[in-house]
């Protein structure tokens, strides 16, 4: 059974008084439930098409259907069903961040009460509730931009959408951040995450569509996308000096120091068959990581084409 559509853009156009042509038929796809990686580089029309998503624009030619909604003849209950965490902080800075959730919940017509329990749930699962009477412009950056998902979900969204949720937030607090995204997505929420985070997208999306100039130039599988890498590098590190590196190996590996290695792996051949070799060789890997972003270098293959 093919799974319904959180999203469906059909030939999305959006043309500027001074003739800047920001979409340039976009056409775009994600399933219910997915959790899909909108990449970009600045300009390239991803917040513009956000911007339109969430009736916060208008298009200027083209069909935008949100679960099976029309966009353009249900903005309000559009609007309902998507949660939109913008990458600018856009909230008042002098109201307490409880309120900030509260009046947000009342604007998609949750009765006070019950705006106030889902505020606290929320709070208290972003590590704001102790603060929740504090004004927003004392938070760090950190907390903003955790406030700014709380209160993206506030009213209970289908859909959530986030511009750029980890720019400015150190590592711990991205971590933390990304827990909580694949909690929601695997509580069924559809996630449609636009970052700069190569990363981020790797570590969380299953799907991917890439936007240059206005225009989708991939749409795949995050699963499929990486598989176009021909060649991965990988860092490999011992817990034990390493001795009598074997040479001759159907990967080529190097020594960076006494306890870690650098090899570099065609497609075909699995992390694990890389340390069951080592370990045949009296090699005990204990921690792997890859020398470069796979997705990044993707990315800039295509947008370069």
């Amino acid at each position: 059974m093919p799974m319904s559509k959180a999203l469906k853009i059909q030939s999305l156009t959006k043309t500027y008084a001074n003739d800047f042509h920001a979409l340039k038929g976009i056409n775009l796809s994600v399933a219910e439930g997915d959790f899909f990686a909108l990449l970009g580089s600045n300009g390239a029309g991803k917040t513009t098409m956000i911007g339109i998503i969430c009736g916060l624009l208008e298009k200027t030619a083209g069909n935008i259907s949100v679960l099976g909604l029309e966009q353009s003849k249900n903005v309000a209950k559009v609007k309902s069903l998507i949660g939109l965490m913008p990458q600018e902080f856009n909230f008042n800075p002098f109201e307490p961040i409880e309120e900030i959730l509260i009046n947000q919940a009342g604007y998609h017509g949750i009765e006070r009460n019950q705006a106030r329990k889902n505020a606290k749930a929320l709070l208290k699962r972003v590590e704001l509730w102790d603060k929740r009477h504090d004004m927003a412009k004392s938070l760090s950056g950190g907390m903003k931009r955790r406030l700014m998902l709380a209160r993206a979900l506030v009213h209970k969204p289908k859909i959530l959408i986030l511009d750029e949720p980890s720019a400015g937030v150190d590592v711990e607090i991205r971590r933390s951040m990304w827990q909580f995204l694949k909690e929601l997505n695997k509580d069924g929420m559809t996630i449609i995450l636009t970052t700069h985070y190569l990363e981020e997208a790797e570590s969380l999306c299953r799907n991917i569509a890439i936007v240059n100039d206005g225009k989708i130039v991939e749409q795949t599988s995050m699963k499929q996308l990486l598989a176009q890498v021909s060649q991965q590098v990988l860092i490999l590190e011992s817990a034990k000096k390493l001795t009598n590196i074997p040479a001759e190996l159907e990967f080529s590996i190097t020594q960076l120091d006494e306890y870690s290695l650098e090899a570099s792996v065609e497609s075909g051949i699995g992390i694990t068959q890389v340390l069951q070799t080592l370990a045949q060789n009296d090699i005990e890997i204990t921690h792997v990581r890859s020398a470069q972003n796979r997705l990044e270098t993707l990315f800039l293959n295509l947008v370069n084409k």
